[in-house]
């Protein structure tokens, strides 16, 4: 990570940490970096799309980061509210230079953040980002400040999202009729999109938190919170639930019971699926290390291979990239299926699990049970430093012994957090209070060796 991109672009409190000076220099230098090669070549300026969420600040940083676009010379099309994986399929089918989403994903509406996606629609590579970064602190001087009719125009484009959702139902050849479905919106991006692609296809929807105010974000709704959707789908006798996020890149959904059905689950499912029909490329999913050691039994029994990366959707994509793999996720919900989009999508992924129950003829819950989850235990252990402990005999030691009692029917993940001072212990197996005994056995010792 560099000094102002993350994992997942830059991010921050909006107008504290994430201001509109901020917003307005990155427009500029991420402009300049984007469009530099592209410049006349295609005989008119280059072009970047520009969307938001619905959080309160999202106007406020977009005319900031639009009007340092403007003064590069690049012309914006502004797309209103829309889903991050809707910029990414854009980027791509209007052919456009570059795409941007103002969102900060699943996190309070107070926070915001920008992203940005290359020409192929792929997020930057490290080293894009890093000669961003190098031009915000720079002086900017090297960068252009045209005059008179070099200066970008803006062009709103507030219905680009029809051609993505048209590409949406594209990639599914049965429809949703006589399915019962309720989706939890977050009071986010897919508020109003979700609604009509599923009742496009024929099903009949009930849609919660769909009613965006610029402060109810993700408030008690959406793939984090999805309570009320377990118990409306209950109360509701529906097939199934979907709840998104607030750019609604990820998904969570819940069967006909109210039970939870995460990331793993859904990779499972629909990797299972696919690899019926000869879809599944490599016949390998791509995952991380914090997938349940029970969907790694599930992908055996199969038939099925994995490829586990660093916690994190843009490893998961790097390993499908380099692989030729069309699969892969992550537990929260951000499922890439790369065959028809660069991202995680949660609308892509609704669609590809609605398709599975539709054409298997059953019902979410016996889909979802293909996969034992086993119980998980996870402790932060808040120490001093976070270098040294993989070297460090008395913490291995522990662990040896963990890993030892628990065979193969469990496993034990050790890892320091990417942003915080603390050591994520993790610990799977059949037994839920064993579990706990071993965690916290393992964590005693680093806090003892470390803390």
């Amino acid at each position: 990570m560099g000094k102002y991109f993350g994992t997942d672009g830059v991010r921050g409190v909006a107008n504290q940490e994430l201001t509109p000076e901020l917003a307005y220099q990155l427009g500029r230098t991420g402009a300049y970096v984007l469009t530099k090669q592209t410049d006349g070549e295609r005989g008119r300026k280059p072009r970047i799309i520009v969307g938001r969420d619905t959080r309160l600040s999202g106007e406020m940083l977009e005319a900031a980061l639009i009007a340092g676009m403007l003064s590069i010379g690049v012309d914006v099309w502004r797309l209103g509210v829309i889903t991050t994986p809707g910029v990414a399929f854009l980027t791509r089918s209007l052919s456009v230079e570059a795409g941007v989403m103002i969102s900060a994903s699943h996190n309070p509406f107070e926070d915001n953040g920008i992203k940005f996606f290359g020409a192929d629609g792929f997020k930057l590579s490290d080293e894009l980002e890093e000669e961003i970064e190098s031009h915000l602190d720079g002086s900017g001087k090297s960068m252009p400040r045209p005059v008179g009719d070099g200066i970008g125009r803006v062009e709103d484009r507030f219905k680009a999202y029809q051609e993505y959702l048209a590409h949406l139902r594209s990639t599914i050849q049965t429809d949703l009729c006589g399915m019962d479905i309720v989706v939890d919106c977050a009071n986010g991006a897919a508020s109003k999109l979700a609604p009509i692609l599923l009742r496009d296809l024929g099903a009949d929807v009930t849609a919660l938190h769909a009613d965006p105010d610029g402060v109810n974000i993700n408030v008690d709704s959406g793939s984090t919170h999805p309570g009320r959707l377990q118990q409306e789908v209950v109360q509701r006798q529906a097939h199934l639930g979907l709840a998104f996020d607030g750019d609604a890149d990820r998904l969570i959904a819940v069967d006909e019971r109210g039970q939870l059905v995460d990331g793993d689950q859904i990779l499972c499912i629909c990797g299972s699926f696919m690899k019926e029909l000869g879809e599944l490329k490599g016949d390998t999913i791509v995952t991380t290390v914090m997938s349940n050691i029970g969907f790694f039994k599930a992908m055996e029994s199969e038939g099925i291979r994995t490829e586990k990366t660093k916690v994190g959707d843009r490893y998961v994509m790097e390993v499908m990239r380099e692989g030729g793999y069309n699969l892969g996720g992550e537990q929260s919900g951000h499922i890439i299926f790369l065959d028809h989009n660069t991202t995680g999508d949660g609308m892509l992924t609704a669609l590809q699990l609605c398709r599975v129950v539709k054409e298997k003829g059953t019902t979410l819950n016996p889909l979802a049970q293909k996969m034992k989850k086993y119980p998980q235990t996870l402790v932060n252990v808040r120490v001093k430093k976070k270098d040294g402990w993989a070297e460090n005999k008395a913490i291995l030691t522990k662990i040896d012994e963990v890993e030892a009692a628990l065979g193969n029917d469990g496993r034990v993940l050790v890892r320091p957090s990417g942003t915080e001072p603390l050591i994520r212990v993790m610990a799977e197996g059949p037994d839920a209070q064993s579990l706990d005994e071993y965690v916290n056995g393992i964590a005693e010792v680093i806090r003892a060796e470390l803390a």
